[in-house]
């Protein structure tokens, strides 16, 4: 008799524990329905980390294109030029500028600096 009291003041302790008005998760309005549209870029060009590279890319709807390029280790350019068009997936065309160079002697590994 003693355990089933005891059962029954924790589920009634439960039941009133429960909040009543569980609030949704969504921060801000509902989102749009209009179809998306946006276009961005940048550039990151450092001679002395020789670091040289960049994206752009623009969309209206379902149609995305753009372009990103990296600076190879061997010195070429590598430039990827892409479009997306509703379903037909992601349709890249990847060209390369200049001439690859390998050098005699492999560079000294300098160690990045160190801010304390």
């Amino acid at each position: 008799m003693e355990f089933q009291v005891i059962a029954l003041v924790a589920l009634v302790a439960v039941t009133l524990g429960s909040p009543e008005n569980v609030p949704s998760y969504g921060y801000g309005p509902a989102p749009s329905s209009a179809p998306a549209k946006y276009d961005f870029s940048y550039t990151v060009n450092d001679p002395p980390s020789g670091n040289d590279f960049g994206h752009q890319e623009a969309r209206d709807g379902p149609n995305t294109q753009g372009s990103y390029f990296v600076l190879l280790p061997d010195g070429r350019l590598q430039r990827v030029t892409y479009t997306v068009n509703g379903d037909s997936g992601y349709l890249a065309e990847v060209t390369y500028e200049g001439e690859a160079q390998y050098p005699s002697t492999p560079r000294p590994y300098t160690p990045a600096p160190h801010y304390a």
